[in-house]
């Protein structure tokens, strides 16, 4: 039996996608722009801040469950732009993680949007702090939170599981306007039922292209695009190959991509 590391055609193709990516990064920092489509969610982060300036109340950001892995990373990446803009505008910020490896990256990143924003002095120790690595105990100290200072915006991006909709039905019962990303699929029709903005798929890791408009971000997400639809297209003409009699099996584009 063959494998696929077996195989010179493999190693061509994952060859041809990583150029395809690399010549997208290249262009950009060139300075070509690519289009990215609007994501309402991420586009309504401004709007959110703005309304805990006006009603003088905190902002929460929650990781979830997440770990020090892509998730969490990428969750605080998305935190970061959030808490320059809330440095801009004087809001009071509030970060309960339940990974204590991440709990101490996310101090890292809370006092350096600080000081990217041009407020270093406004950084507060406690506005990040430890709850638990227990799924419920945790869920309970954010509800708990959330009633308790009366949150006007409530942002959560991570691993969510069973406490998906305790966070949510938490924020909606104090008023606060919620925006939520998650990659676990399962609970994003409890997050879309109950939060204002719901970032969804792909849009969840394309978030800090989108946000920052960094080049090499941005020619990374355009380019894993175009591989996705050289894919599509290698399917698609597989299909059609198969379903027509003159062609079938036996046709060599069909062979060149089968495993004997």
């Amino acid at each position: 039996m063959t494998h696929a590391s077996d195989r010179w055609e493999s190693a061509l193709l994952v060859a041809l996608l990583a150029a395809i990516v690399l010549f997208t990064i290249i262009t950009a920092q060139r300075g070509r722009k690519y289009f990215i489509r609007r994501i309402p969610g991420l586009n309504a982060i401004d709007e959110a801040v703005g309304r805990a300036t006006e009603m003088g109340r905190p902002i929460l950001m929650v990781p979830g469950l997440s770990g020090l892995g892509v998730v969490g990373l990428q969750a605080l990446t998305i935190f970061s732009y959030i808490i320059k803009t809330a440095a801009n505008f004087g809001n009071r910020i509030m970060m309960p993680v339940a990974d204590s490896a991440l709990y101490t990256v996310a101090e890292e990143v809370v006092r350096d949007s600080y000081a990217a924003a041009g407020r270093p002095e406004d950084y507060d120790s406690n506005s990040v702090y430890f709850l638990s690595d227990r799924q419920f105990a945790f869920a309970s100290g954010v509800a708990g939170t959330i009633f308790r200072e009366k949150v006007a915006t409530s942002f959560l991006f991570g691993d969510f599981f069973a406490e998906s909709l305790i966070f949510a039905e938490a924020g909606q019962s104090v008023g606060a306007i919620q925006v939520a990303g998650t990659v676990q699929t399962t609970q994003l029709p409890f997050f879309i039922a109950s939060c204002d903005y719901t970032i969804i798929g792909d849009e969840y890791y394309a978030a800090s292209a989108y946000i920052s408009r960094e080049p090499t971000l941005l020619g990374s997400l355009v380019g894993q695009d175009y591989c996705k639809i050289l894919v599509l297209l290698v399917i698609l003409i597989g299909v059609v190959g198969m379903t027509i009699p003159q062609l079938g099996k036996d046709w060599g584009f069909i062979q060149w991509f089968t495993l004997k």
